[in-house]
Order: C-alpha cells, then sequence, then structure tokens
C-alpha cells in the first residue's frame, strides 16, 4: 500500500507539472473552487465546520497539515499539485486577494482600504504580518458590532478610539505589507476570531482595556473581546 501511495504521488506531480498552470488559491480567496478544497479537507478528516467557499486561516492551516502528510509543499496554498492530491480540479472561477481590488470585496472601496492600511501602519508596522492583518480585522469587526460606527472611517475616526489618530501618525504613508493585511481583512481574513480591541500590554495605560477578556496574543498585541 505505501509503496503504491508513494506511485500514485508521484504520477500525481508528474500530471500537475505537465497540465497548464491552474489558478492558485490563497487566504483571501473565494468561490467555488475554494468550496471544493474545503469538501476534500473536510471528507479526509483535516478541517471541522463547513465549505463556506472562503480561504481563511483555518482551511490555510488544514491545506498545511495535508501537505505536510503528503510531503508536498507546504505553504499553504493550493496550486497544481495539491489539487491533484486532493483529487479536485481547479476551475479558476474563484477569486483572489491577489487578483481582486478592495472596491469588490465586502462592498468597501478602495478608499476605505487606503484608510485600513494607513490605520494598520500606524498602529502595527514592526508586528507580524497576521498581526497586521488582525488589527485591520478588529475594525472591520467594530464596524459590524452595534456598539460602534458602521463605517471604517466612522471607525477609525471615532474619538479616542485610537492614538494614531490624535498623534498624526494615521496620516503617513502605509508600505505594501501593510495594504496587503488590510485587503486580506477585507477579503475574510480574521486571526482574532472576532475581537473588537487590541492593546500592547508593555505601553498600555489605560486600566479599563485589561478588563477585557483577551482571546488570542500576536505578536506584541493582546487582541480581546
Amino acid at each position: 500500500m505505501k509503496r503504491f501511495l508513494c506511485a500514485l504521488l508521484a504520477a500525481l506531480w508528474l500530471i500537475a507539472c505537465l497540465c497548464p498552470a491552474e489558478a492558485v488559491l490563497e487566504v483571501g480567496s473565494k468561490g467555488s473552487d475554494v468550496v471544493k478544497v474545503q469538501q476534500r479537507l473536510i471528507k479526509y478528516g483535516y478541517m471541522d465546520g463547513t465549505a463556506d467557499g472562503r480561504y481563511g486561516e483555518a482551511t490555510r492551516n488544514a491545506v498545511l497539515k495535508f501537505q505536510r502528510k503528503y510531503g508536498l509543499t507546504a505553504d499553504g496554498k493550493v496550486g497544481p499539485a495539491t489539487a491533484a492530491a486532493l483529487g479536485v480540479t481547479l476551475s479558476g472561477s474563484s477569486s483572489s486577494s491577489a487578483s481582486k481590488p478592495a472596491s469588490a470585496s465586502s462592498g468597501y472601496v478602495s478608499s476605505d482600504h487606503r484608510l485600513l492600511a494607513k490605520l494598520v501602519h500606524a498602529e502595527a508596522r514592526g508586528e507580524p504580518y497576521k498581526g497586521q492583518v488582525a488589527v485591520a480585522a478588529v475594525v472591520l469587526n467594530r464596524v459590524a458590532s452595534a456598539s460602534f460606527p458602521n463605517t471604517i472611517s466612522g471607525v477609525i475616526y471615532q474619538s479616542g478610539a485610537f492614538s494614531c489618530v490624535s498623534n498624526g501618525s494615521i496620516n503617513n504613508t502605509p508600505d505594501s505589507g501593510c495594504i496587503r493585511a488590510a485587503l486580506d481583512a477585507l477579503n475574510g481574513w480574521d486571526p482574532t476570531g472576532g475581537c473588537l480591541y487590541y492593546y500592547n500590554a508593555k505601553t498600555a495605560k489605560d486600566t479599563w482595556i485589561f478588563s477585557r477578556t483577551v482571546q488570542t496574543v500576536i505578536g506584541n498585541h493582546s487582541f480581546a473581546v
């Protein structure tokens, strides 16, 4: 059986290499191709939940587990080789954060994307990429919450919400990483799992924030509800 599996994987690799380039699914992708991948991952026991068609962190982690199990390049992305091993044919109909503008994502326009990227740069430059996405996700979670303004600009410019607004660093030009992190959040990646607050435990001066329940810590930021 082991010899058969090795031969099968070798054949799949060969097929993948000889076939025309296929779409690559990654965090931020969504659509029917993502659904097919998720269905296989769930079927094979690598992922829990339902196939919602959104390539988020849970899907990426499941893909990583699958890739490591079968000796594939563990990059968390579904390219030709991983798709072949899963038994999935990618149609290329799924959208990707790398090719789809923010204006087509979740109803937000490019000005929202730019402002969100500026917030990420001001608040989280130097943090791990996942932490930068998480900061952007907190803003979007606030937009979705009845307890906060219902627009990105409203949340960011809410009085006393972010120190970068009062000190002017919100006006600095964001780098490409922060722009990409904001777009990943706009496309549905939320590393915080729905958190509404974040703070640096070493520098936070407002004691109230310590009363919030911390859900996760990424880099120097604690993310809480």
